[in-house]
């Protein structure tokens, strides 16, 4: 797996974040049964970028805590067929990688979730991370069945990480 990190804010973050990502990354493609080596972006932004990009990008002008630019139309989640039909287009020529999106954070939400839910900053960017992947995987949480199933699966994810609240 290929991660490739840009931090474009300036507040330190207390924990080997780079790690913990690909930890949490890989995690999420070995439960998702992924069966290609796969090429993810996360940048690493401030209140107001995050921002700007959510309104740019999905109409919505307010701060949020992450964004999910996932570049496989799953039909249905983490259902690989469809990669099979788009042909070499999802895969990086270069690496041969599956190109799978992008995760944008920001950082100083993710610390005030952090402290607001009681637990560790690593423990609340472990799950934006999770559930960046879930999206770029094909899961959303609309209704509230999809929730559910979200939620079950970013647990499995820390859980197994040892990334508990």
């Amino acid at each position: 797996m290929t991660l490739t990190i840009e931090n474009e804010q300036e507040q330190e973050i207390s924990f080997d974040f780079e790690t913990i990502a690909r930890q949490v990354a890989e995690a999420a493609l070995d439960r998702e049964v992924c069966p290609y080596e796969a090429e993810i972006g996360l940048v690493l932004t401030g209140a107001e970028e995050i921002r700007r990009v959510n309104r740019e990008f999905r109409g919505l002008d307010k701060e949020t805590d992450v964004l999910s630019f996932p570049m496989i139309p799953f039909s249905s989640p983490a259902d690989y067929g469809i990669i099979e039909a788009m042909g070499d287009d999802c895969f990086n020529p270069d690496t041969g990688e599956l190109m799978l999106g992008d995760i944008m954070i920001s950082v100083p939400r993710m610390k005030e979730q952090a402290e607001a839910y009681g637990h560790t900053q690593l423990r609340e960017f472990a799950f934006l991370i999770a559930h960046s992947m879930l999206h770029l995987l094909g899961y959303d949480h609309m209704t509230p069945g999809e929730a559910a199933v979200m939620e079950e699966k970013q647990e499995a994810i820390l859980s197994g990480l040892q990334i508990k609240r």
